[in-house]
């Protein structure tokens, strides 16, 4: 298992988003992998986040392509969560089953792949530095380098019983600015506009908006605002997050979201909306379904599926149209924490669902 002795070497290494040399060093071990295997490697360079890096293989016949898509980076500062370990079961560390150890399994897949054909056929790699903070930066080039495939697999991890993901929510976060008039709070009460005030109006409208029948969710995460307890608050702030199932579930809640910052519940205030879909929802489609049919008569083995409420970059690409599972990575738990591990038997389980996968796919340039 020289892939895990791998994985430790860039589970060492500091990979925070905002911490660029890290990222970046990870980054580097990666195209020196790849390029052993053939692929060539195209570096997008940013100033403040690690660089963004697309692997492309040298063989083109011209027929179906095929994006493995990941990150680089993980969640933990320096110094917080930064040691590898390992049982006779599980392997410990910040990334990996989120997802380094999922960008191990795509590239021990690929490594196997050369030894047995000495070519890798229509089949790249696109590892992006900024998933966990949401993807801003990297959320263009990704939707603009999908449009070349016909079929993306995302490395996130798999689920307990190794599912592979057909959906995922797409994700909102928005913030509201208001605005209202200071006042003393003991001599000049009514001459005031509580921003205060109109927020908490605005905050119950708005968590109002969740359904959970329909797997529709807005929390208001955050609340600011005001001076002091002797002033009537001339401003408040609210950031909130929108997670949806369903585009009709997009369009109603933000239509609705409109309306209740364009009215003004305290005589006086106004409010400004600001933010964005980060990642749009990624649905179950008859696409997806039969591609999974199709993996399981390629693989000879049932191929168990799931939807989940977080989100990846596989909403990005699925929103271009592009047939996307995610779920390819091994089982793990506890990420997003320091308790994260993955399981050793999934990596195996993994790798060689990929390479089967691959070894079809560099034939009939194609899943059928």
């Amino acid at each position: 298992m020289q892939y895990l002795k791998d994985l430790e070497k860039i589970i060492s290494i500091n990979s925070y988003t905002k911490n660029k040399s890290g990222v970046d060093a990870v980054g580097a071990i990666f195209d020196v992998w790849l390029k052993e295997i053939g692929f060539d490697v195209e570096i997008y360079k940013r100033e403040t986040i690690g660089d963004h890096r697309y692997y492309t293989s040298k063989h083109k016949k011209g027929a179906k392509k095929l994006l493995l898509l990941g990150h680089l980076d993980t969640v933990f500062p320096e110094g917080k969560f930064e040691e590898y370990s390992e049982d006779d079961e599980w392997v410990y560390g910040a990334g990996v089953c989120d997802m380094k150890g999922g960008n191990i399994v795509a590239l021990q897949a690929l490594r196997e792949l050369y030894a047995l054909h000495k070519e890798i056929v229509d089949i790249d790699v696109l590892l992006v530095s900024d998933e966990e903070t949401g993807s801003d930066d990297s959320k263009y080039l990704t939707a603009e380098l999908s449009k070349k495939y016909d079929y993306c697999f995302v490395y996130e991890a798999a689920g307990k019983e190794m599912e592979l993901v057909t959906a995922r929510k797409g994700v909102g976060t928005f913030f509201i600015d208001l605005k209202g008039k200071a006042a003393h709070a003991g001599n000049h009460y009514s001459q005031g506009s509580d921003a205060n005030l109109e927020a908490a109006f605005k905050l119950q409208n708005l968590v109002a908006l969740t359904d959970l029948d329909k797997e529709t969710t807005l929390n208001v995460g955050k609340i600011q605002g005001g001076i002091g307890a002797n002033t009537i608050s001339p401003d408040a702030h609210l950031t909130f997050e929108l997670r949806y199932k369903t585009q009709e579930e997009r369009e109603r809640v933000l239509l609705e979201v409109d309306k209740i910052v364009s009215t003004s519940y305290v005589e006086g205030t106004q409010s400004t909306l600001s933010g964005c879909i980060q990642r749009d929802v990624m649905q179950t489609s008859e696409s997806s379904l039969n591609l999974i049919n199709k993996i399981q008569n390629i693989a000879s083995k049932k191929i168990k599926y799931e939807e989940r409420g977080g989100v990846s970059d596989a909403n990005i690409v699925s929103a271009q149209g592009v047939i996307t599972l995610d779920g390819f990575g091994p089982f793990g738990d506890g990420d997003h924490t320091v308790l994260e591990r993955a399981n050793k038997k999934s990596f195996e389980q993994r790798i060689a669902l990929s390479l089967v996968l691959f070894k079809h796919f560099t034939q009939n340039l194609d899943f059928k």
